[in-house]
């Protein structure tokens, strides 16, 4: 996870741990803010240019929205001065791109919010071990009793099994060349077999004028012979008598070899049928195999205070959303992000962390408007949030057992989950991950994105057409 923190103009990254790196950023300057929002990393190229402002290089850009926000290597002169997106000194931005991956979490925060470690009776409930576990619900919500495992095993996690549909995908493909090889071996054999049994056939079906044309010229030979006085005369008719049967008895073996080959000609047809067969099976196990990677992909749930809904989306494509209910629906809940970090108690349970979003104070919003030349960069430690903000948003969820329990089955590491008072921003759309913006907070770096962009500055893409 990378957290930018605006008011400090720093990033830091994150792992399962801690942090792990961190340096000082250049955000959007005044009129082209970085909207402080959640972000997740959709592309990654080493060497990008921007194709609005002057052709900038932008090493090692990492994009976060398909409207043109990235963060990428640049100058940094001590204050925020891009044009929305985040820079970072190139060094560290070479190092972060070899250490990401597509679907990073970006979270841009006016504070610097700190991922804490973090546990809550919803969050125990959303772990495939449990699905299934046949505890009652309380009013249909998330229960207090979460009930106990049927078996103390550890439970088969979404990635091993992704990983043996994987092995039995690539042996159905070994199976399927296999069968297909031996196929064409098979039939080139049973081509050859016919055309000499064809062969041999034609000679003997000529046989008999063959026969007839040779006695003649045997008995030629013969009266030859008896009216030959010379001893070379009677040599050369019975040569030529001889050299005839030769040819008939040579074109009667080559008929009998064939014949015999023949009979042990392969079966050709059984072998196409089983190449077909192992081919449909290879296709059969290729989708199974593709179905669950893309179970064992982290799963993103969103819980709109604004919407009363929650959104969850999956290898960047949404794949449910339902009415869920949040008590006090007119008092603010709050924005926070809780991530699945990793596998605990030997695949048993999930460990789980959370980060959250304060509203801008007045001393961050006098920072934000700072003038170009006044370095801004502080040094302090951020402060992690008070976990009972982030559980009293937990408990303000009534959401059916049901709609757990699926959400629950695809849940892994690096699975998030959202609560927010915000709505899905217009940015989140098809190979996005949820995009959502701050409200209250200065979106200039997106606004002018969207303003009479020139047709020159079309971004085509194959999932549609979007401004940079």
């Amino acid at each position: 996870m990378a957290v930018v923190s605006l008011s400090n103009q720093r990033v830091t990254i994150y792992d399962a741990v801690g942090w792990i790196m961190r340096a000082p950023v250049s955000s959007g300057r005044k009129g082209y803010e970085t909207p402080a929002g959640i972000y997740s990393v959709i592309q990654k190229e080493v060497e990008h240019y921007s194709n609005l402002y002057d052709d900038g290089y932008m090493p090692f850009m990492q994009r976060i929205t398909w409207s043109g926000i990235a963060l990428h290597g640049g100058p940094l002169p001590g204050y925020a001065a891009s044009h929305g997106c985040v820079r970072m000194p190139v060094e560290f931005a070479e190092r972060l791109f070899d250490l990401t991956r597509i679907g990073m979490r970006v979270i841009v925060a006016r504070n610097d919010p700190v991922p804490v470690e973090f546990s809550h009776p919803v969050l125990l409930r959303l772990n495939p071990a449990r699905v299934g576990s046949g505890e009652p619900d309380a009013e249909g919500s998330a229960p207090s009793d979460l009930g106990v495992l049927a078996s103390a095993k550890p439970v088969q996690t979404l990635r091993s099994m992704a990983a043996a549909k994987a092995a039995e995908a690539e042996a159905a493909k070994k199976k399927a060349d296999a069968a297909r090889l031996n196929a064409i071996q098979k039939t080139g054999e049973a081509s050859r077999i016919a055309a000499a049994l064809h062969l041999a056939q034609s000679t003997k079906s000529r046989q008999p004028a063959s026969r007839a044309r040779i006695e003649l010229r045997v008995r030629a030979a013969q009266s030859t012979l008896e009216s030959a006085d010379s001893p070379a005369a009677i040599e050369l008719a019975e040569k030529a008598k001889a050299d005839a049967l030769a040819r008939l008895a040579d074109a009667e073996v080559h008929l009998t070899a064939a014949s015999l080959a023949a009979q042990g000609k392969p079966d050709v047809m059984r072998a196409r049928q089983e190449a077909e067969a192992a081919e449909a099976e290879k296709k059969a196990a290729v989708e199974a195999a593709a179905e669950e990677a893309r179970k064992a992909a982290p799963v993103s749930v969103f819980i709109s205070r604004k919407t009363q809904r929650l959104y969850a989306r999956q290898s960047f494509q949404p794949i449910f959303d339902i009415a869920v209910t949040i008590r006090d629906p007119d008092q603010p809940i709050g924005t926070h992000i809780f991530t699945a970090l990793d596998y605990i108690h030997e695949g048993t349970d999930i460990r789980w962390s959370s980060a959250s979003m304060d509203p801008k104070s007045e001393e961050d919003r006098s920072s934000s408007t700072s003038e170009p030349g006044r370095r801004i960069y502080r040094s302090t430690e951020p402060t992690p949030q008070p976990a009972g903000t982030a559980g009293s948003a937990l408990e303000r969820l009534v959401i059916p057992r049901e709609i757990l329990d699926r959400i629950s089955e695809l849940v892994s590491p690096g699975s998030s989950l959202i609560i927010s008072d915000e709505g899905i921003s217009s940015e989140t759309g098809n190979h996005t991950d949820f995009v959502v913006f701050m409200s209250g907070e200065p979106q200039g770096g997106i606004k002018m994105r969207r303003r009479n962009p020139s047709f020159l500055y079309r971004y085509y893409r194959p999932y549609g057409i979007f401004w940079r």
